[in-house]
């Protein structure tokens, strides 16, 4: 079993920048895969970003790709989505997971957090 924690969301201005956190509980945080998902009001929940166990693999969606980071730190069972440029459009709850394998589909993740709250002004 894993169990993940979100934290770090908040109000910021377009243009400005968020750290959000992801602690998982759990001796074997380093061979899961994590993901970020994110779901706007209205819309379904879509991916955002992932890292393989190992940290080799990583993957965005085209709409974040160069203004999001996803990073781990095994020491910490913690993982990060520093975001970066951030537009009204990445308003959305975001959701952190935990899979098996590294991968983009929402399906393939076992375990999830609570969700945190960003919201971004114009």
């Amino acid at each position: 079993q894993v169990q993940l924690v979100e934290s770090g969301g908040g109000l910021v201005q377009a243009g400005g920048s968020l750290r959000l956190s992801c602690a998982a509980s759990g001796r074997t945080f380093s061979t899961y895969a994590m993901a970020w998902f994110r779901q706007a009001p209205g819309k379904e929940r879509e991916f955002v970003a992932a890292i393989s166990g190992s940290a080799r693999n990583i993957y965005y969606a085209d709409s974040v790709k160069g203004r999001f980071t996803i990073s781990r730190d095994r020491a910490k069972n913690t993982v990060y989505l520093q975001m970066n440029s951030l537009k009204p459009e990445d308003t959305a709850v975001y959701y952190c997971a935990a899979a098996s394998r590294v991968g983009v589909f929402e399906k393939e993740y076992d375990y999830w957090g609570q969700g945190t709250q960003v919201t971004v002004s114009s």
